[in-house]
C-alpha cells in the first residue's frame, strides 16, 4: 500500500500537478534575478507555470477528447438517445456530455438539434446542463489542482444536477416553452455519414484541440491573470471574509459573482486554484466555477433565442439550486475530503 501510495502522489503532484514545471519555472526567473518571494515575482511564476501547464493539458485532453467524439457524430448520437426512456434516458444525455469538450455557449447549437431531432426535452437538457459543467477535461484538470476525489465527487455531483434537472423539466410537460422555430426542425437523421477512418479520426482530433485551444486562450489568460492577482495580492482576510467559513452566504456570493462572467473550465480552474490557496472554502470555489461555466450571462441570452421565458426560469432555478446545494454540501464535507 506504501508503495501505491507514493506512485499516486508522483502521479498527482509530478504528473497531473506538474509540479516539476512549477520548479523550472522557478529556477529561471530566479536566474533571471527575480525574487519569487516578492509579489511581482510570485505573480509572475504562477501566470507562466499555470498558462504552461494548462495549454499541456489542454492539448492532450481536447485530443483525446475529440478522437473519442469522433465515434459519437450528432446521427449517431441522436439514434442512441432515441433509444432509451425516462431517466435512463436523462444519464445517458449528461453521459454524452461529458464528452463534448465545449462551453455552455457551444453546447446550445447541439442542443438545439438534438431537440429538433425528436429528443424529449429532458434528456436534452441534461446534456446541456452536463456539458459545459463537467467534462473528461474537467476531471484531470480538476486532479491536477485538488485531489482524485475531489475531482470525482465534483464530476459526479454535476451529472446528479444534469440528470435531476433535466427529469424535473421532463415531468413538468414544458416542451410548448421551446420555441416553434426549434421544435420543427428536421427529425430525420438524414444521409448516413461516412466512417472516417484512423487516420482521419487522429487528423479531426489534432484539428479541434487547435481550434479549441484558439477560442479559449484568451479566458485562460484572463483567468490566470486573475488567478496571479488574487494569489499575490489581494489580501487574504478579505478572501476568508468573503468566501471562507466565517460568511454562511458565501457560495451564494459566489454564485451571484460566477454568473455575470463568461468562461469555460479551462478559464475558471486558475481562478478557482488561488482562491482555494487564499483561504476561500472548497465548495464555495467549486459553485463558483459552475455558475460560470453553466449559468454564464452570454450563454443564458443565446438560449432565450431558443426557449421561452418560463422555461429559461426554470433552468436557471434549477442549475442554481444545485450548484447551491453542492456548495453547501462540500463545505459541510470539506473536512471529510481531507482539505
Amino acid at each position: 500500500m506504501t508503495g501505491l501510495a507514493s506512485v499516486w502522489e508522483w502521479i498527482q503532484t509530478q504528473l497531473l500537478g506538474m509540479q516539476w514545471l512549477s520548479d523550472l519555472v522557478g529556477a529561471i526567473l530566479e536566474r533571471m534575478g527575480l525574487d519569487l518571494t516578492t509579489r511581482v515575482g510570485g505573480s509572475l511564476q504562477f501566470f507562466i507555470y499555470d498558462v504552461a501547464k494548462i495549454t499541456l493539458l489542454l492539448w492532450t485532453l481536447i485530443f483525446v477528447v475529440s478522437y473519442v467524439q469522433s465515434y459519437f457524430p450528432p446521427q449517431r448520437s441522436r439514434r442512441i438517445l432515441g433509444r432509451f426512456r425516462g431517466v435512463q434516458a436523462n444519464m445517458f444525455g449528461a453521459l454524452l456530455g461529458t464528452v463534448t469538450p465545449f462551453c455552455s455557449c457551444s453546447s446550445i447549437p447541439l442542443f438545439m438539434g438534438f431537440t429538433g431531432a425528436g429528443i424529449p426535452l429532458g434528456v436534452t437538457f441534461s446534456f446541456l446542463i452536463s456539458s459545459p459543467m463537467v467534462d473528461l477535461g474537467s476531471l484531470v484538470l480538476l486532479m491536477s489542482i485538488f485531489s482524485a476525489r475531489v475531482a470525482v465527487i465534483y464530476v459526479m455531483a454535476g451529472l446528479v444536477i444534469a440528470v435531476c434537472g433535466g427529469t424535473l423539466i421532463q415531468n413538468l410537460h414544458l416542451d410548448d416553452q421551446v420555441e416553434s422555430f426549434v421544435r420543427t426542425g428536421s427529425g430525420a437523421d438524414g444521409e448516413e455519414e461516412r466512417v472516417p477512418t484512423r487516420k482521419e479520426r487522429l487528423h479531426g482530433a489534432a484539428e479541434q484541440a487547435a481550434s479549441t485551444f484558439r477560442k479559449v486562450l484568451p479566458y485562460i489568460l484572463v483567468g490566470v491573470g486573475i488567478g496571479a492577482i488574487i494569489h499575490n495580492w489581494i489580501p487574504q482576510d478579505w478572501i476568508l471574509g468573503l468566501l471562507g467559513n466565517g460568511n454562511p452566504l458565501g457560495v451564494v456570493v459566489a454564485v451571484v459573482v460566477g454568473i455575470p462572467m463568461y468562461a469555460d473550465i479551462f478559464g475558471t480552474i486558475p481562478v478557482a486554484e488561488a482562491l482555494l490557496a487564499r483561504g476561500a472554502d472548497l465548495g464555495t470555489v467549486l459553485a463558483f466555477m459552475m455558475a460560470v461555466t453553466t449559468l454564464s450571462l452570454p450563454s443564458l441570452i443565446l438560449l432565450r433565442k431558443a426557449i421561452k421565458p418560463k422555461l429559461l426560469a426554470i433552468f436557471i432555478g434549477v442549475c442554481a439550486l444545485g450548484i447551491l446545494l453542492v456548495g453547501y454540501g462540500f463545505n459541510a464535507g470539506q473536512v471529510l475530503l481531507g482539505l
